[in-house]
């Protein structure tokens, strides 16, 4: 892991118009280097403020940005519960191009849905030149979770990009195996971001943090491989 910086702010509209600047600026840059930006982002929840304050952006060129998914539910694309339709429907039509990681034709089987991800995944440019990360209160991010895959999720081969994986227990809400970005993936970016919000997400960072690669916290093992400094931004609820 390398450095670490606390960016703190009293409402998630201040923390998300930084968050917002700070990915433009990082956009900007990736395509004034090569052409193009390649970032992953998460389906959004608590830190979708930020999203809208991307979109209000008048200087992204968003033709030259492809979005990676974090992760993603192993439903129909236009299913109301997909990652993919919920960014679509925000990026697409400022003309970004979104990869998908669900490929319809293995939605029954979560280890071969991983499998194609990964071979869609060699298709774009590498390494990604920004992740931006959310948290669960578990202390998960992307749909590394707790389950028979977490292995792998987290410590599998390093060339490996994304698997599939079964949570254990399946969320209530949302009942579906996953197709997620390893570890090693994530991890590789240029630049890392990691977005939380509440006293609570906070608390459980920070023991991520402290625990490092022997934490039972999945947040804390993919912290303890990025060698990437790593902005983090809180906000109170």
């Amino acid at each position: 892991m390398d450095e670490l910086e606390w960016w703190e702010f009293e409402s998630q509209a201040e923390m998300a118009a930084q968050v917002a600047g700070d990915i433009g600026f990082v956009i900007e840059s990736a395509v004034a280097a090569h052409g193009n930006a390649r970032i992953a982002v998460p389906r959004g929840g608590s830190i979708e403020a930020v999203y809208k304050a991307l979109l209000a952006s008048k200087a992204i060129d968003w033709s030259k940005v492809t979005l990676v998914l974090t992760d993603d539910r192993l439903v129909k694309l236009d299913d109301p519960l997909s990652n993919y339709a919920k960014m679509q429907g925000l990026f697409g039509p400022k003309g970004a191009e979104l990869v998908s990681l669900v490929d319809e034709s293995a939605l029954g089987d979560y280890r071969e849905a991983g499998r194609l991800a990964d071979e869609r995944l060699k298709l774009i440019g590498w390494p990604l030149d920004l992740v931006l990360l959310d948290m669960g209160d578990d202390g998960h991010t992307a749909s590394i979770m707790a389950g028979p895959d977490y292995d792998r999720a987290v410590a599998g081969p390093r060339e490996r990009r994304a698997v599939g994986v079964r949570p254990d227990p399946l969320p209530e809400a949302t009942p579906f195996d996953r197709v997620t970005l390893t570890a090693g993936a994530l991890s590789s970016a240029r630049a890392i971001m990691i977005a939380i919000v509440g006293d609570h997400q906070k608390a459980v960072l920070e023991q991520a943090i402290k625990e490092g690669p022997l934490s039972a916290l999945p947040m804390g093992r993919v912290i303890a491989e990025i060698d990437s400094p790593i902005d983090i931004f809180w906000s109170a609820e």
